[in-house]
């Protein structure tokens, strides 16, 4: 090797030192790091849009279609030659490092109908079925790519316009349903609808499988159990046919649940018989809210609280995070699940979604400071039973991608206590899902809020670039537990649509009193914990880039300039009760649901002042300075809808002259000639005006032939 540096440098010495200056400057510059987010879409309508981070000043864009293999089923390596595809690609800078890649459909989504020429249209069903890969190229290198699945179904359109015609619909309160109640729309398919006589069997084919439940889809349950002529001799009860029922088929139990166009949930009536439990369907593919199966078909479950109460084998939801704690009271060591666990019996394997399996990896961490699990003092002692590698807290991680999990990792806490005769235990069980090391982050709805979600706020953190990111937070209302004092209460999110009104309890001693200002600041602190935020989404699902999806939060303070009143055993001016007042407004309907906004946002608080109760014979409070008594400090929400008003304004001689307001008049002087105007519609427009005029000319001619004409003439003369 060195006789070969020595040749090149003794007869081209030139030409071999430019071409190591030249391989030196190409590996010295920096090379262009950027990636897609996410890597893989599933692509369902027209639209599809991913992110590109990184430095993207000199990346070109190519799109092409692509297929796995027929031998190894993978997809090749990205490519940097364009394809002419039925996709039309876009891009657009939202920040310094991110890049907004865009995909839409160029080609309609109608089906063909019979016998058509007209070939942009969907001759089946099924109108896309394609893989796209779309590359990131520098120089005609890739970079990093990107796959779609796109899988999109045609659109069923009416194949007539709507008529005008108003179907009158009886009053359901007194009469039976309908025999198809899901059958909303003249002439034309309702999807999920199996019972609409206007879907043709195509088109049943596309949701046969997802037909509408219940008497709203056309299905009415089977008669009740505790019918007469439901029970047979063969399965007949011991309590047949005492307190059977003889009742009429008319008498529908589902009568009056449709009732000025709302729909009643009916709730479940008690029956005879044993629940069944469904035994677990396992699924192919996770989706938000699907159960997570491990590899023998069972659920995978991690203890939670249900109905307020913490249940040991509760199903994990894909995509839903959640963090519980659960008391229980131990007289002696735990010997079983979930408070004595060995790792090989959390070490278990889990279905990805993908048709493969994921391994848990267990990490065993130590709890020395047992304060945020046991608040017994007795716990700490060294007499007493001892109970060892006791399970206080199981904090899973899940990580995700597309409909599948990655990877599962478990922290699992231990500790030692040692009790006396009984001690309540606090375990905390947690499961995150991340996509990548990013927290997953639902939605309230899309567009507008749905009813029930949590209002998502936010607070502005601006880049390097000066572009505003909000990053979400929750408002929270005060969730009292156990005892109901605020040192152990928990938070609940802020619910849209649903008012509420929660508390809870802080301790407070003649000692406290005597220092108003910092009891002041305690109160203070404890509300402003359950708002942190400084924007609030005006829709469901907000662009955390962009500010005009967020509206700012106000907040009414106190007006420092108020004096304040404090004497020995009292406090003026503590902000004891925090109000959350949300305005909001219907945008619009989608399918039929209405879409709020929030408008507007604003926090206040009320001012008490805190006495100490000595009355009913107890002093004590009064005379020692370390006894205590309960006083309340509570939050409340409240929504408000703004009543959107749709009518003309009125002009200023309406406003002026109410006289000649038709609207709050009996008499109504403007519509004198009403026969004659366009708003009249007994009879044709020619014949009203022709009868009108002839009315004006008879009265003319009265006019002029009348007393008072006579008289002036008679007096010119």
């Amino acid at each position: 090797m060195a006789n070969v540096f020595d040749l090149c440098f003794s007869r081209l010495s030139i030409s071999c030192q430019v071409t190591y200056v030249i391989l030196f400057i190409s590996l010295a510059q920096p090379q262009n790091i950027v990636d897609f987010k996410p890597s893989y879409l599933t692509a369902t309508g027209p639209t599809v849009t991913a992110l590109l981070l990184g430095n993207a000043s000199d990346i070109s864009l190519n799109l092409r279609t692509v297929s796995p293999s027929n031998t190894t089923g993978s997809i090749g390596p990205p490519s940097c030659v364009a394809e002419v595809t039925q996709w039309v690609l876009t891009r657009e800078q939202v920040g310094k490092t991110a890049v907004r890649v865009q995909l839409k459909l160029d080609k309609s989504l109608r089906l063909c109908g019979e016998n058509e020429s007209d070939t942009d249209c969907c001759p089946k069903p099924l109108c896309v079925l394609e893989t796209l890969q779309v590359s990131a190229c520098v120089g005609g290198t890739p970079q990093a790519s990107l796959l779609i699945q796109a899988r999109i179904f045609a659109l069923l359109l009416p194949a007539n316009a709507g008529s005008e015609n108003k179907t009158v619909i009886p009053n359901q309160v007194y009469q039976p349903l309908g025999s198809c109640p899901c059958d909303l729309t003249f002439g034309a398919c309702d999807v999920r609808c199996c019972c609409d006589t206007d879907c043709s069997s195509e088109d049943l084919k596309l949701f046969v499988s997802h037909c509408l439940p219940g008497p709203f889809g056309g299905q009415v349950s089977p008669s009740s159990d505790y019918q007469c002529s439901v029970q047979s001799s063969k399965n007949s009860p011991d309590w047949f046919p005492f307190v059977c029922v003889n009742s009429p088929p008319e008498n529908n139990p589902y009568l009056g649940l449709f009732y000025q166009g709302y729909t009643i949930t009916a709730e479940p009536g008690p029956s005879f018989q044993s629940p069944v439990s469904p035994a677990p369907v396992p699924v192919n593919v996770y989706i938000q809210g699907s159960p997570i199966f491990t590899l023998n078909g069972q659920y995978f479950t991690i203890p939670q609280k249900v109905l307020g109460q913490c249940v040991n084998n509760a199903p994990v939801a894909f995509l839903k995070n959640f963090e519980v704690n659960c008391v229980t009271l131990l007289r002696s060591c735990p010997t079983g699940s979930p408070l004595r666990t060995l790792p090989t019996d959390l070490r278990i394997k889990v279905k990805n979604g993908q048709g493969g399996d994921v391994l848990v990896d267990v990490i065993d961490e130590v709890a020395f400071d047992l304060s945020q699990f046991i608040s017994s003092t007795d716990a700490f002692s060294d007499e007493g039973l001892v109970c060892e590698n006791v399970t206080l807290a199981l904090d899973y991680k899940l990580y995700w991608e597309g409909n599948g999990i990655t990877s599962i990792t478990l922290t699992q806490t231990v500790g030692t206590i040692t009790f006396n005769s009984s001690e309540a235990l606090t375990t905390r069980y947690s499961a995150v899902f991340l996509n990548g090391e990013v927290m997953v982050e639902t939605n309230s709805g899309n567009p507008g809020y749905q009813v029930g979600r949590p209002v998502i706020a936010g607070i502005v953190d601006t880049l390097d670039n000066n572009t505003g990111l909000v990053q979400r937070v929750s408002i929270s209302l005060w969730k009292p537990v156990s005892d109901g004092l605020c040192v152990s209460a928990e938070m609940k999110p802020l619910l849209f649509g649903e008012n509420s009104t929660s508390g809870c309890l802080l301790p407070v001693s003649r000692h406290n009193l005597t220092r108003c200002d910092l009891l002041r600041e305690t109160v203070t602190s404890l509300q402003n914990n359950l708002m942190t935020a400084t924007h609030v989404a005006k829709s469901g699902n907000p662009d955390p880039l962009t500010m005009t999806d967020w509206v700012n939060i106000s907040f009414l303070t106190q007006n420092s300039s108020t004096t304040m009143e404090d004497s020995t055993n009292s406090c003026d001016g503590v902000p004891s009760h925090q109000h959350i007042h949300v305005w909001s407004l219907i945008t619009g309907m989608v399918e039929g649901v209405p879409q709020r906004d929030i408008r507007a946002l604003q926090v206040s608080y009320s001012m008490s002042t805190w006495t100490l109760d000595c009355g009913g014979g107890d002093v004590s409070p009064c005379v020692d300075p370390t006894e205590t008594q309960l006083f309340p400090i509570t939050s409340s929400v409240s929504f408000t809808d703004i009543l959107v008003n749709t009518g003309p304004p009125k002009t200023r001689f309406q406003i002026n002259f109410t006289e000649y307001d038709c609207n709050r008049n009996d008499v109504c002087w403007p519509e004198l000639a009403f026969p004659i105007t366009k708003y009249y519609t007994g009879e044709p427009y020619s014949q009203s005006l022709a009868k009108g005029l002839i009315l004006v000319f008879f009265f003319i001619t009265a006019s002029i032939l009348g007393t008072p004409w006579r008289q002036i003439r008679q007096a010119w003369k």
